[in-house]
């Protein structure tokens, strides 16, 4: 009976992409749902971006092995960088009416900057897409039993589906459902689980000391893991073009800048729900499977009635499905739009929309040859995500927006230099993180390439086609 009543949600699912289809006319419908969301839907998709996998299965398993310290990178992590793009991000980005982020990089710094930055973009959500396979994957395992794989390949196709009749469009009506429908899950399941805890006052007495500490001790190695935590994602992900399609749908600027505000608020009160619960579960049942992306899974399939097991896995099932249409079609877009266009500035825009489509089905299959065959853990696999555009991608984009000397050979200088230093000190298995190096390179890059530069200062986007 539940299987059933989840196969209906997935139902659902495609049957919002065919009605959103409808709407589609243009490759700016397909990516951005044509500028039109209101600010309950683009506050609800943006908070969508992450809450899926790595929220509900990958951190409540590093928080019962680590506390507070273990998961600063996600939860906390996401809830600062949707912070950052409204205060910092949105409204700039906004007023330049662009489709990706590699558009901005070409009226900025020029086409070569544009080619650089999308050959960066697409690779670092190979590993972000393949973390929600992997967690769709565990989760239909558990309710049906049938092997990880198999629910992976299912789950693939249907996310492809909806994504190619509906793009934007389909991620933010869904998403708006999926978030009212999991919310309302995790808090009943939170409730009754608070309940059989037995309060706070247990739950404290059960957790070994520290384990809600939430600042590191006072090493510098310590610390240094500690920041590069918080920017993994909280910086990392700011030049990521789900976040970017996702803020710049809203209808107006000034709902791109509230959704994002609204979105991290969710970020901070609703993501402690999956913790919680997590917790609990440790509590209760020592005995649950070692695997603890499990743990939530297995406590609704316990403590969970048919309803309330319908509508979390139904809900979650939807919602690591949408996360996962959203991080398809942005590396999918950012292909049209700056690698196609690149070498075919002519191309119509149908068949540009044909493209991008296409590009969804590669990429899709790519994903799941990833997840089936690789490490399963869904909190290294987004980390790695993020790690890959912050060393290569968020120099150049802030920098390029707030300091007026920043130029094209600093830009292309700091996304080479951020991204070989990064790979060289994971090789090289370096004592402090790699990201942190690689960060530290990128910034080297702009700020030496930009001074050393002999080409001409550019003051305004307008002043960037001389580059």
């Amino acid at each position: 009976m539940l299987l059933f009543f989840i196969g209906l949600y997935l139902l659902s699912n495609v049957a919002v992409g065919a009605w959103a289809a409808r709407r589609v006319t243009t490759s700016q419908d397909f990516v951005l749902a044509g500028r039109r969301l209101p600010l309950f839907l683009a506050a609800s998709v943006t908070f969508a971006t992450w809450f899926g996998s790595e929220t509900i299965m990958g951190a409540p398993a590093m928080f019962v092995e680590g506390g507070f310290l273990a998961v600063i990178e996600e939860p906390f992590g996401s809830a600062l960088c949707l912070f950052l793009v409204g205060a910092f991000f949105a409204r700039p980005l906004y007023r330049l009416n662009i489709t990706t982020f590699s558009d901005y990089f070409r009226i900025r710094f020029g086409r070569s900057a544009e080619l650089l930055s999308a050959l960066m973009v697409i690779p670092s959500y190979f590993s972000w897409i393949a973390a929600q396979l992997v967690a769709i994957g565990i989760v239909l395992s558990v309710v049906t039993e049938v092997p990880r794989e198999y629910c992976i390949i299912a789950s693939a196709a249907v996310v492809m589906i909806y994504t190619l009749l509906g793009g934007m469009w389909s991620i933010s009506v869904t998403d708006f459902f999926h978030n009212l429908i999991i919310i309302l899950a995790l808090a009943v399941l939170g409730v009754l689980l608070w309940n059989d805890v037995g309060g706070w006052e247990v739950i404290e007495k059960r957790t070994p000391a520290g384990f809600f500490r939430f600042v590191p001790q006072s090493t510098a190695k310590d610390w240094l893991a500690y920041v590069a935590a918080w920017i993994t994602i909280g910086l990392g992900s700011i030049p990521q073009q789900d976040v970017f399609q996702r803020v710049m749908a809203a209808r107006t600027e000034d709902t791109s800048v509230r959704a994002s505000y609204l979105a991290s608020g969710m970020y901070l009160t609703i993501a402690m729900l999956p913790l919680f619960i997590a917790l609990s579960a440790k509590i209760l049942h020592p005995d649950l499977p070692k695997d603890n992306q499990l743990i939530i899974p297995n406590m609704v399939m316990r403590h969970g009635s048919l309803p309330l097991q319908v509508l979390f896995f139904g809900a979650v099932t939807s919602a690591i499905l949408s996360v996962s249409s959203g991080a398809i079609l942005a590396p999918s877009t950012v292909f049209g739009e700056n690698v196609v266009k690149f070498f075919r500035p002519d191309i119509s825009d149908q068949d540009l929309l044909k493209t991008i489509r296409w590009t969804v089905v590669i990429i899709t299959i790519i994903c799941v040859l990833m997840s089936t065959t690789r490490d399963t853990n869904i909190f290294d696999l987004v980390g790695e995500s993020s790690a890959f555009s912050l060393v290569s991608l968020f120099v150049p984009l802030a920098a390029g927006i707030y300091w007026k000397r920043a130029t094209l050979t600093g830009c292309l200088y700091s996304m080479v230099t951020g991204f070989c230093v990064w790979l060289l000190c994971l090789w090289q298995e370096t004592t402090y993180s790699p990201m942190l190096w690689g960060l530290l390179a990128s910034t080297l890059g702009m700020v030496g390439g930009s001074l050393l530069s002999k080409s001409a200062t550019v003051t305004s986007p307008a002043a960037s086609d001389d580059n």
